[in-house]
């Protein structure tokens, strides 16, 4: 009987609901014939550069890197400073609110309007450093588009939509660069000239893929330095694009796009270092750098992601070392991964591939060899590289949050041999995973993300590692 009444109660409520119920609303229809102005703000002056190569023109009038008077041969390290444990993080609030719902600290929160500009030599060059990154990739973009024909794309088996995805990010390059030189200012540094492995379509993807994370990690190495943090929330803002342009290119080339749980970054000088080989000239006048060039180190047995066992590799690099791009050329038909349309054995574009065979792995033996210092090198052969390390002692492979030390075995000269690590950031999460950075040092030196560069002075050599 209940059952019965509840039922006859809820038919009531809804003939009552629908007695009282208003009208439908009426929606017009949208229109396209409303007129807004246009805001918007004209982008850096660039133009496509039209010559690459080498450097041909004669000797610099200066060089090395810009210098002013040195106060000491490196920074000490000093212990944490009076009040690093002196919050309690309770979950508490511990002073009075500045305002509603905020809470008491924090940088650039005190209401004063930001100004957007540097504050110091070290937030100029950092950013100077950033706009040469910007440079390079807005033209290494447009290079590839122009250098490779449609039929070279497809038969990398990337589709008109895939190179209109290259030039768009040649785009965001455009507005990355224009942003920083607004912020530097008149004296910030004009575009280059810049000079690129010989490649095809696979090695320019690959190229691509190193060229953006040495520049994404460069950035995130010396964001929360700035003195000046509102120019940091810009740069935030723009590298993070960047970031998506790596994952990209790992996809582009069949890579797992996102093999990390955590980003790494590296010394200003560490960026540098790889960016600079491939700069041929600048213009007369450009502002110069403060950082340091490191001398080159070469992986022989670089894993190459475009075979199917791309750890059983020798010799397979485009370039002198420092990015040692992957080199496509002389991969057999049954030992090419690009070909192959097979679960954990397919490395064509796309969303996402698990290899079945690594690209490296815990206790893989690697094979180095590394320049002497004294190369010129960079913008018109006007910087020299350097080091203020003793002998090689030590491989850095520095990822994710972690710098592991494996010992140098069998050195002979400039070449050794180490063995690739077992480690993890956390359980679960190998930290030596994706595109990293392999450093050569006098010294085991412990330091941690944010204070990486106390390294710098134990650095002999810099390059890149593909694990995976």
């Amino acid at each position: 009987m209940a059952g019965f009444k509840l039922s006859a109660g809820v038919g009531l409520l809804g003939l009552a609901a629908s007695a009282l119920a208003a009208p439908a609303p009426v929606y017009s229809a949208p229109t396209t014939t409303f007129s807004v102005p246009m805001i918007t703000a004209p982008v850096e002056p660039v133009t496509n550069v039209t010559s690459h190569g080498p450097y041909t023109g004669p000797p610099p009038t200066t060089t090395g890197a810009l210098s002013t008077s040195v106060l000491a041969p490196s920074i000490p390290a000093l212990p944490p400073g009076p009040d690093a444990f002196k919050y309690p993080s309770d979950g508490q609030l511990h002073a009075p609110q500045p305002a509603p719902y905020t809470p008491a600290g924090g940088v650039g929160t005190n209401g004063s309007a930001p100004v957007y500009r540097m504050l110091s030599d070290f937030d100029y060059q950092s950013i100077a450093l950033g706009l040469h990154q910007e440079y390079i990739e807005l033209d290494l973009f447009h290079w590839g588009l122009d250098r490779f024909s449609v039929e070279d794309f497809e038969e990398a088996g990337l589709t008109a939509e895939d190179r209109h995805l290259i030039e768009f990010m040649a785009n965001q390059e455009l507005g990355h660069a224009t942003l920083l030189s607004n912020m530097l200012g008149p004296s910030a540094p004009k575009e280059c000239t810049y000079n690129y492995p010989a490649m095809n379509v696979h090695e320019f993807i690959d190229f691509c893929q190193k060229v953006t994370r040495y520049g994404e990690a460069g950035v995130y190495g010396f964001l929360n330095h700035l003195n000046a943090h509102d120019v940091g929330q810009m740069l935030l803002q723009s590298i993070t694009t960047e970031a998506r342009q790596q994952m990209i290119f790992r996809q582009f080339e069949g890579l797992f796009p996102m093999p990390e749980w955590f980003e790494v970054g590296i010394p200003q000088s560490w960026a540098w270092t790889l960016l600079a080989p491939y700069i041929s000239s600048c213009p007369e006048n450009n502002t110069r750098l403060i950082w340091q060039n490191y001398p080159a180190l070469h992986i022989l047995n670089q894993p190459n992601p475009f075979r199917i066992n791309g750890s059983s590799v020798w010799n397979e690099t485009t370039d002198a070392g420092y990015a040692n791009t992957a080199s496509y050329r002389d991969i057999g038909e049954n030992d090419d991964c690009t070909k192959s349309n097979s679960t954990g054995i397919s490395c064509a574009p796309g969303i996402t591939h698990n290899r079945s065979m690594p690209l490296s792995y815990p206790g893989r033996q690697v094979f180095l060899e590394w320049d002497e210092p004294g190369k010129p090198i960079g913008p018109n052969n006007s910087y020299v590289t350097d080091t203020q390390a003793g002998d090689p002692k030590f491989a850095a492979w520095v990822s994710q949050l972690n710098v592991t030390y494996s010992a140098l075995e069998d050195i002979k000269g400039n070449s050794a041999y180490t063995i690739q690590p077992d480690i993890s950031t956390f359980d679960g999460n190998p930290a030596i995973n994706g595109t990293i950075f392999l450093v050569l040092t006098d010294e085991d030196l412990y330091v941690t993300p944010y204070n990486l560069t106390q390294l710098n002075p134990h650095v002999y050599a810099v390059g890149m590692y593909q694990s995976g």
